[in-house]
């Protein structure tokens, strides 16, 4: 099961670099089409598509590697039962957030999908495509944090725990 859920973040990290490649490519092909002299449409429009769907599918990934700003401040000053309390709470409230989110996010993809609902561009996009990217990624970060949830649960480490003692190279310290 740890291997599978590790693929499917690696995954989503992967669909984010694509995806964060395409505005790249997306950007420079309009820009030689207009020092061509040749008509650009709608690459702003899928530019902004791709953008949102790198930011939500790389939120798991980044969660899991640690590269989330997160509020360490009171964390690092507590110890033993009150930092496990604070942990899990925190990790709770954050998976009860991402659930909401990836629920409704699934919900307005599903809408958009049985009203046939389109973009306002030149181009008439299918908006539960765009809207996809968006959800999957709430979908799997809402995952991730279960992980975790259920990691400290057991009294093993996070995914931040571990990201931090592999930064240091040591092994992950329990103080619960």
């Amino acid at each position: 099961m740890r291997a599978a859920l590790d693929l499917l973040y690696k995954i989503s990290g992967f669909l984010a670099g694509f995806f964060l490649v395409a505005i790249a490519v997306l950007i420079a092909g309009e820009i030689v089409g207009r020092e061509l002299g040749l008509e650009v449409r709608s690459f702003d429009d899928f530019s902004g598509f791709c953008l949102a769907a790198t930011s939500f599918l790389g939120l798991a990934y980044t969660f899991r590697a640690n590269e989330h700003i997160r509020m360490t401040l009171l964390l690092h000053h507590l110890r033993g039962s009150a930092r496990r309390a604070f942990e899990l709470a925190s990790l709770g409230v954050a998976a009860f957030l991402a659930g909401y989110f990836a629920w409704y996010s699934c919900e307005m993809t599903v809408v958009s999908w049985q009203i046939h609902d389109v973009s306002q561009g030149l181009i008439a996009v299918p908006l539960w495509i765009p809207q996809s990217g968006m959800a999957l990624g709430l979908l799997v970060l809402f995952i991730a944090v279960v992980d975790d949830l259920v990691s400290a649960l057991r009294g093993r480490p996070t995914a931040c725990e571990a990201a931090e003692a592999s930064a240091i190279g040591s092994q992950p310290t329990f103080e619960r």
